[in-house]
């Protein structure tokens, strides 16, 4: 940690992936394993119509993003990076790959994505405002954020 920032320690890769498997197998860990969300509402059924990013940390898989674009909106989805790997900037930067790779997209103007509630704040300082009323998804309170690319 430098200047009270945390600081990615080993070296990261982060882009969009094919790897499915992968993507699944960490979200099973953080979503279901962790946070107790059922199968069924973590396998929506969407994975196969959308855009997967992943991120490794020296060669390991650590966390994964899902992108369903419609219009000119994309939503991200089922991000997760697991507990060992959090407060290093992981997270932040695997958003910022989202963003990055949505910017070379056709079309695709802004970015939604429905926040945990604890989690507003690390989306605010990304750049994302809440909107509408907060809701229940897989019995964790949640609420609708949005950024202009």
């Amino acid at each position: 940690m430098t200047d009270g920032v945390p600081r990615i320690a080993g070296k990261v890769e982060i882009g969009p992936t094919f790897d499915l498997e992968t993507c699944l197998a960490l979200r099973r860990r953080v979503f279901i394993e962790e946070q107790g969300v059922s199968e069924a509402d973590e396998q929506d059924g969407r994975d196969a119509a959308a855009q997967h990013v992943l991120a490794r940390l020296d060669g390991q898989p650590v966390g994964c993003a899902r992108i369903l674009i419609k219009g000119e909106s994309a939503k991200i989805g089922r991000v997760c990076v697991l507990q060992g790997a959090r407060g290093a900037g992981l997270g932040a930067a695997l958003i910022g790959a989202c963003l990055d790779h949505l910017r070379g997209q056709a079309g695709v103007a802004r970015a939604v994505l429905g926040a945990q509630t604890h989690a507003l704040g690390f989306y605010e300082r990304l750049g994302f405002v809440a909107f509408g009323e907060p809701y229940m998804d897989a019995g964790i309170p949640h609420r609708d954020m949005e950024r202009h690319l």
